[in-house]
C-alpha cells in the first residue's frame, strides 16, 4: 500500500491527536536556519511548517491535504520521489515524521537535496526496537516493517547528513508512536491508535494482540514494576533523530 493510499484509509481522524509539539517545532526551525523558502515533502496536515518562511508543502494524500487549515501553506498533489522543481528552488527542505513511507526513501531525499540548498529530515533509527518497550514488549512484528529498508546511517550517507538525537517529552502534544511512552494507558485509546500508521501497518491481530498483553498489564501492575525508572524523566531517547544536511 502506498502512502497516498494508506493515508486516504487511516487519516479521517488525524489531526484529533497528531498537533505540532513546541519544543520539537523549535528544533526543526532551527535546523532550518536562516531559510526564507522551505519546501515541506510528504506534509500531511501541516504541522511542523515554519509560520515565518515562504512555504510550499507536496503531499501525495488528497484526505491529508483537505485537512490542512485554510491558512495553510499551498500544498501540491505529489511524492518525494519526483519533486516538480527546479534544482536548488528552496532555501531549504524539510520532511517530518514520512520518510518510512517512502517507497524509495533514498531517492526521495536525492530529490530534497537537488532542488533545496539545506535539508532538514525528522525520522527515527529503527535498528534497536528494543530500546522502545511498546516495541519491545507488545509489538515484535515491528521489526518486520523495516526489514529490507534503508538504515538510518544509509540515509543519513545518502545526502552528507549530519544525525542528531531528538528527545521527546513525557506529554508531547503530538501522538506520534513513541508519544505516550510514558502514558501507557494512551495505546488503550482506539482514537490514539487511529493516527499511528504503525498499527494500521501491523494489522489489525497485532494490534489486538498488543492491546490486550498492555490492558492486562497496566491493570496487574506489571508495567508500573517493569518500567518504573519511566516515571521520573521528563524526556526519553527512543531513537527519534533529525538529519540535517
Amino acid at each position: 500500500m502506498s502512502s497516498a493510499q494508506l493515508y486516504d484509509t487511516i487519516g479521517a481522524t488525524y489531526t484529533v491527536t497528531r498537533r505540532t509539539e513546541p519544543c520539537i517545532a523549535a528544533r526543526i526551525w532551527t535546523a532550518l536556519g536562516d531559510a526564507r523558502t522551505v519546501l515541506n515533502v510528504g506534509a500531511g496536515t501541516g504541522s511542523y511548517e515554519p509560520p515565518d518562511r515562504h512555504v510550499l508543502a507536496v503531499e501525495p494524500s488528497a484526505l491529508m491535504r483537505s485537512q490542512r487549515l485554510p491558512d495553510a501553506a499551498p500544498c501540491l498533489a505529489g511524492s518525494a520521489e519526483n519533486l516538480p522543481f527546479d534544482d536548488q528552488s528552496f532555501d531549504a527542505a524539510m520532511a517530518f515524521s514520512t520518510v518510512h513511507h517512502w517507497p524509495d526513501p533514498i531517492a526521495g531525499l536525492r530529490e530534497m537535496r537537488r532542488v533545496a540548498r539545506r535539508v532538514v529530515v525528522f525520522t527515527f533509527d529503527s535498528s534497536d526496537p528494543g530500546q522502545f518497550w511498546l516495541t519491545r514488549d507488545y509489538l515484535p512484528e515491528f521489526a518486520d516493517l523495516h526489514a529490507g529498508r534503508p538504515s538510518l546511517t544509509e540515509l543519513a550517507r545518502a545526502i552528507g547528513a549530519r544525525m542528531e538525537p531528538v528527545l521527546i517529552p513525557w506529554d508531547c502534544a503530538d501522538g506520534f508512536f513513541e508519544a505516550y511512552w510514558r502514558r501507557p494507558e494512551a495505546y488503550l485509546d482506539e482514537n490514539v491508535r487511529r493516527g499511528i500508521s504503525v498499527w494500521a501497518r501491523v494489522g489489525p491481530d497485532a494490534e489486538q494482540s498488543a492491546v490486550h498483553s498492555l490492558r492486562n498489564d497496566l491493570a496487574s501492575g506489571r508495567w508500573a514494576e517493569r518500567d518504573r525508572e519511566l516515571v521520573d524523566l521528563d524526556a526519553a531517547e527512543l531513537g527519534l533523530r533529525l538529519l540535517i544536511a
